[in-house]
């Protein structure tokens, strides 16, 4: 059975112009970035007319588990699959980060038959984004350590400062650091840290920004730091602003490439779903929105984050709003929701997906209760069995979602044209409805996001955290909305509670303000913004040969 790279390398890659043709874009409409990347021009997004017939398909899935659920397979395969049934489709994906691609999780274009390509440049520099956001951070945070060192004028507290540095690799050695050390011409001695680049404000900034002015803006409001008397102070107070969007340039644009199959996807901005938003860029959305009738994109991680923050951050900033969701399973992973060891998955067990479904439901109430049609698409394993497929379907029509197998690995869009025919089967004009108000207090914020999309019976505010909520409430920033830190794992703040856990106290030990961003960052449980290597990392698998052909890259 061939690997993913090795499917990839063997693909026929369409000439860029080409696929920008699809989309009804001229080769001097996009910058090419070699054969087979291109970015197109936010002016040329700007200038082109809208699309009244624009549809968006949001795919979203249940908690992850170590069975994998293929979430950004399952959404390239669909693109693929409507596009065999003759329907303008486009993708709109997050780009990879360089820690999991090197750590356990891999990268991020899909599998199989079912990949976006050129897959190692992607998953490896890509066109420099992450970079340009690493770069524009830490160009932010060496201003702010020479504004101290050169006479802090704007009575910077030096153990108030909020900005973090960041890196787009995981090194759990950088959760904590001290700068300066030895003062002097060293620089002022301070505590500091690191985030992974993907949980970055700036890569948020730029996921949310709607073109070079609103980006200046979001990033003139980035609070910094604390001065000494508690007054939050501001990037651009630093005269950061400039130099910041300057190295931020081009990133801006969004990033075209192909599919297997040649169907075009912008594939643009990658923020984590459990600590950040989790969605691709507004302006690749909306581009993909105005060159092509289906736009199919996904958030990361399950409904309760990624999808919750699809539509409560990025649809109400957006204007958007999905015809349809296609939420996520495999049979496996219901299993394993049911307490059956993962050695034991792929043995048949219908009485355990039954119970393991209990997971599932609860994200196929959660994207009911936006008011959004829902298909549970079953991402299929050779070894599922007829009658464990049967189980799902059952399920699923209990509670009014669609189902449909999808065997896209495997088949790539041909695998999937069931389920592309339920999608188009479901689609209808919605209505936004979010799970909370802007008006609403930080506190009703965070209730409600526990009870309705977690099941939480309860929310234990820490002391700290609520001393912060209270000073930001304070400050005129209540109406914004929130990004909750959780873990991925569970509905839950305990990565460990499996299924469906009800009743629990969802504990929030810390807030921090994303003011550039635009919104309050919510963290529970042990959640860290730098992850570590597992004992094994893919890193150790990776080599290129003397011709420069890549091996254990997936």
């Amino acid at each position: 059975m061939l690997s993913d790279i090795e499917i990839a390398q063997q693909a026929r890659l369409r000439p860029i112009t080409e696929i920008a043709g699809k989309l009804g874009l001229k080769e001097d409409d996009i910058d090419q970035y070699g054969k087979y990347k291109a970015k197109v021009p936010l002016k040329v997004i700007q200038d082109a007319p809208s699309n009244p017939d624009a549809r968006l398909i949001l795919v979203t899935a249940m908690n992850p588990t170590p069975a994998g659920e293929g979430k950004t397979t399952i959404s390239i395969g669909l693109a693929q699959a409507l596009a065999l049934k003759d329907k303008k489709v486009c993708l709109a994906l997050r780009e990879p980060s360089l820690g999991p691609v090197f750590g356990v999780k891999g990268g991020a274009c899909g599998g199989g038959y079912s990949q976006v390509l050129p897959m190692e440049d992607i998953n490896l520099h890509f066109t420099g984004d992450l970079h340009a956001i690493t770069a524009a951070n830490n160009l932010l945070a060496a201003m702010l350590d020479n504004h101290l060192y050169q006479g802090n004028e704007l009575d910077i507290d030096p153990d108030r400062v909020l900005w973090k540095r960041c890196l787009d690799m995981n090194d759990r050695c950088l959760r904590q650091i001290t700068v300066g050390v030895g003062g002097g011409t060293k620089g002022v001695t301070r505590a500091d840290s690191f985030n992974i680049t993907a949980a970055s404000e700036i890569m948020a900034i730029v996921c949310l920004a709607t073109g070079m002015e609103d980006l200046k803006d979001k990033l003139s409001n980035i609070a910094v730091a604390y001065s000494r008397s508690g007054r939050l102070v501001k990037a651009g107070e630093l005269g950061a602003t400039g130099a910041l969007a300057t190295l931020l340039k081009d990133t801006l644009s969004p990033n075209l490439v192909q599919t297997i199959e040649g169907v075009p996807a912008f594939v643009h901005g990658g923020p984590f779903a459990n600590i950040s938003h989790g969605c691709n860029t507004i302006s690749a959305t909306k581009a993909a929105m105005k060159f092509a009738d289906i736009t199919v994109t996904e958030a990361g991680f399950g409904a309760d984050l990624g999808a919750e923050k699809f539509l409560d951050i990025k649809c109400r900033k957006a204007g958007l709003w999905p015809s349809a969701c296609v939420i996520v399973s495999t049979v496996r992973s219901l299993k394993y929701n049911a307490g059956i060891p993962r050695d034991k998955l792929g043995e048949p067990d219908s009485s355990a997906v039954r119970t393991g479904f209990a997971n599932l439901a609860k994200h196929i109430e959660n994207i009911k209760s936006y008011g959004i049609p829902a298909v549970v698409a079953a991402n299929r394993f050779l070894t599922d069995t007829e009658e464990e497929l049967k189980v799902m379907e059952e399920e699923c029509a209990k509670l009014g979602a669609a189902f449909a197998p999808a065997s896209i690995f495997a088949e790539g869009g041909k695998g999937g044209l069931e389920l592309a025919d339920k999608v188009l089967g479901i689609m209808e004009d919605t209505k936004p409805s979010f799970a909370y108000e802007l008006t609403d207090s930080f506190e009703e914020k965070i209730n409600k996001v526990a009870s309705k999309i977690y099941g939480a019976g309860s929310v234990n505010i820490l002391p700290e955290a609520k001393e912060k909520i209270d000073a930001f409430t304070s400050q005129g920033y209540s109406d914004l909305p929130i990004c909750i830190a959780k873990t991925q794992y569970s509905l839950s703040d305990d990565p460990k509670a499996l299924g469906r856990p009800e009743g629990f106290t969802l504990t929030v030990r810390d807030v921090y303000l994303s003011s550039g961003a635009g919104y309050l960052v919510v963290l529970t449980g042990s959640i860290v913004t730098m992850p570590g290597l597992p004992p094994h990392p893919a890193a150790m698998d990776i080599d290129i040969d003397p011709a420069g052909e890549i091996t254990g890259l997936f």
